[in-house]
């Protein structure tokens, strides 16, 4: 069985540009400003242009005109709009793939960063970081395809049960998708939290001591992968990865966000 070394002799690493490298320097220094986050944004135009459309969008609730990075940062805080960023600099990364419906790609990992953000604030934890270990999840199966398109065919394949890709690239690979996104992550130099909570995203309870962002991040997987709504799919998550991290379904349950809440914004 091929190890993650061996597995990223395949692949052609993706490149991510200069500024979402900035961004990247700026999650592990406490005394990154506003100011100093919002100039390296501002290196790349495009970005810029991207971020201010959301800005003014419904989803940040403005009711009035956002004219500046500044202003953007004021609204949403620096913390989102970082993570907003980069998630723009992860898509710019990747090239879309033939087999791989790259919009439900897309909104898959927006809706597994928006449960990870939701259950990091029940249980108290830092939300961005939450956010941006959800969204970066699903880049490993990107690398997949480069290594064996047949096995990202079979990865891929219908119906998209939750956890079911990790059954899949188990089986076929000996590895997930989050730990070939935690290597990727631990080569583009992100801190090594979120590198943990990658490499113990698809069997958190595995993980000694247990960590915290593991087990948010593996059930904002599954709830992204459910095509449903209902609070009920809430009885559908491991009951040893919601006592770790003690959460009670019913707490869950009279609050629970929809998959379009957190789409919106992609």
């Amino acid at each position: 069985m091929p190890n993650l070394t061996m597995f990223f002799e395949t692949v052609k690493l993706p490149t991510i540009s200069e500024v979402a490298h900035a961004l990247i320097a700026t999650l592990d220094n406490d005394a990154a400003s506003t100011k100093s986050v919002a100039a390296i944004i501002a290196r790349d135009p495009a970005l810029t242009a991207k971020l201010m459309r959301l800005a003014n969008s419904a989803r940040f609730g403005s009711s009035r005109n956002v004219s500046s990075l500044d202003d953007a940062i004021a609204l949403a805080g620096m913390a989102h709009i970082r993570t907003l960023a980069l998630a723009a600099c992860f898509a710019e990364s990747f090239p879309a793939l033939p087999g791989l419906d790259t919009d439900e790609f897309w909104k898959s990992s927006m809706a597994c960063a928006g449960y990870s953000k939701w259950l990091a604030g029940r249980i108290g934890i830092d939300g961005g970081e939450a956010w941006l270990a959800g969204m970066m999840l699903r880049l490993g199966e990107l690398l997949i395809y480069q290594a064996s398109p047949v096995a990202f065919a079979e990865i891929e394949q219908m119906p998209h049960l939750p956890g079911g890709r990790w059954e899949r690239e188990q089986r076929l690979l000996g590895f997930s998708e989050g730990q070939i996104t935690a290597e990727l992550a631990r080569r583009w130099n992100f801190p090594a939290n979120i590198v943990q909570a990658l490499e113990n995203s698809s069997d958190p309870m595995a993980a000694h001591p247990f960590c915290q962002l593991a087990g948010i991040t593996h059930l904002a997987s599954l709830l992204a992968d459910t095509p449903s709504d209902d609070p009920e799919i809430l009885g559908t998550l491991p009951a040893d990865v919601l006592a770790a991290l003690q959460l009670s379904r019913e707490a869950l349950a009279s609050r629970f966000p929809s998959h379009e809440s957190f789409s919106a914004a992609a």
